[in-house]
């Protein structure tokens, strides 16, 4: 699988990098994912921002996993992950940070989501990143179970914190 749209096939399914044409999928399948995590009104994001940071700024890169529901079929989408680059001094090297990966309910259980996953590391190998990163709802039992299944752990000893919003745009205001 490679950068140019080139797909790898398993069976009944295909991954394939994004183009700029699949913006509104990305954001179908961003909807989604916040629907299964209750946040479905924490949802701000747009064919045109997805369109602009993912395809034309190439500030993240998305990698879909489609699958033929029939002998014969055209195939559809059944899942997707949504990465980007971050950098680990103690590593000295570049890693993978994966925002999203999600597969439909009703399409689980069939290896999609573990196809997606190998994907990302394979981008991340084939990268030389030292680490591949994700965050996980603990409340999300069984992508616990998948993610501690590949070889995963969670990393207990460390707090996430976010800015957002008026304290983002505070702390970030002109120098002083």
């Amino acid at each position: 699988m490679n950068r140019a749209g080139q797909t790898a096939a398993g069976g009944d399914y295909r991954l394939r990098f994004a183009e700029e044409r699949d913006a509104p999928l990305v954001l179908e399948f961003v909807r989604a994912l916040a629907e299964y995590e209750g946040l479905l009104d924490q949802v701000q994001a747009t064919e045109e921002g997805l369109r602009r940071y993912i395809f034309e700024e190439k500030r993240a890169e998305v990698i879909f996993c489609d699958h033929r529901p029939g002998a014969g079929s055209d195939f559809q989408p059944a899942g997707f992950a949504l990465f980007f680059h971050n950098f680990s001094t103690f590593a000295g090297k570049p890693g993978l940070y994966i925002e999203d990966l999600f597969v439909k309910p009703a399409l689980r259980g069939r290896g999609y989501g573990k196809a997606l996953l190998s994907a990302v590391a394979r981008v991340a190998a084939e990268r030389n990143c030292g680490r591949l990163e994700w965050a996980c709802l603990d409340w999300n039992e069984p992508s616990i179970a998948f993610y501690k299944s590949r070889g995963a752990r969670p990393l207990d000893e460390w707090t996430v914190y976010r800015l957002t919003g008026e304290a983002l745009r505070t702390l970030g205001g002109p120098a002083r």
